[in-house]
């Protein structure tokens, strides 16, 4: 599935049915699978692609949320164990009474990490889930380092740039992007790669779901912000594309030697950017 200096990374974009878990859980192992047959490393779905986005409440969410160390997730480790692959997918977490939009890696001997969304906008089931509550993390997808986080915190600089010093080679974006999200879909992802020398992901839905139509134009792209690969805004497709974590862990870049050389980690200025953590009145 890989070589000593390159992974193949597939993203699914599809269309999750509301609530239909069985269905949605059948899709994602298939998607999965047929990546892995065409040498995918690390195959990656949209944000709440187990359960769907456009529920209308707490209670509805709920009803359709599972645990990350859950028979559903179990499926997708067998799925993962048998085609030599890593998954990444989205699902609606349920810890006890918390409700969490959480998205999960798994790998051939199970659970490797998960991420719940940090910022919430106030659109579909992100208004009736609790703020994720943990820290940023990146974790080794079989040698890929991956740093995962979903959809709306991809507006924030701040998320990917922690990934970035972290140590993410890939930055990893489920999203469920509607309608007047084009310009984060054209822009956002190519500037998150070039400005943390990473590779990044998105990975969006299409269809129309409760009232909204999802955009698709999922994409990779590479440390310098070319797309390697970009889908169309209206059907499910699977993209393809090799990363090189060498790449993405080289961050000075010498353009002419001696005279045009750049490190947009090394050259930070910390101590000028305080207002960055203070506190906004928001919480």
């Amino acid at each position: 599935m890989t070589t000593s200096t390159s992974y193949r990374v597939a993203a699914v974009q599809m269309e999750p049915m509301l609530g239909r878990l069985e269905e949605n859980l059948g899709r994602i192992v298939e998607g999965l699978r047929t990546a892995a047959r065409e040498g995918a490393h690390l195959v990656v779905f949209p944000e709440c692609a187990l359960s769907g986005y456009g529920f209308s409440s707490r209670d509805e969410g709920m009803e359709h949320a599972v645990a990350v160390n859950g028979p559903e997730v179990g499926e997708v480790v067998a799925a993962c164990a048998s085609s030599g692959c890593y998954g990444i997918f989205g699902l609606l977490e349920r810890d006890e009474t918390r409700l969490f939009n959480t998205c999960v890696l798994v790998g051939p001997d199970g659970l490797v990490g998960s991420y719940r969304k940090v910022h919430l906008p106030y659109l579909g089931i992100d208004m009736f889930v609790d703020p994720g509550d943990r820290p940023f993390a990146v974790h080794d997808a079989g040698g890929l380092r991956v740093g995962m986080h979903i959809c709306y915190d991809g507006s924030f600089p701040e998320s990917g740039r922690v990934l970035a010093l972290l140590g993410a080679d890939l930055l990893v974006l489920p999203t469920n992007w509607p309608t007047h999200s084009e310009c984060a879909a054209e822009h956002m992802i190519p500037t998150r790669a070039m400005e943390n020398t990473v590779y990044a992901m998105a990975v969006n839905r299409v269809g129309h779901e409760s009232g909204f139509r999802f955009i698709g134009m999922s994409s990779i792209v590479d440390p310098g912000g070319r797309v390697l690969a970009r889908a169309s805004g209206d059907a499910e497709e699977i993209l393809y594309a090799d990363v090189e974590p060498a790449r993405a862990r080289q961050k000075h870049l010498v353009r002419v030697p001696g005279r045009h050389e750049i490190d947009r980690i090394h050259d930070r200025r910390p101590r000028f950017y305080e207002v960055l953590v203070a506190p906004n009145g928001r919480g």
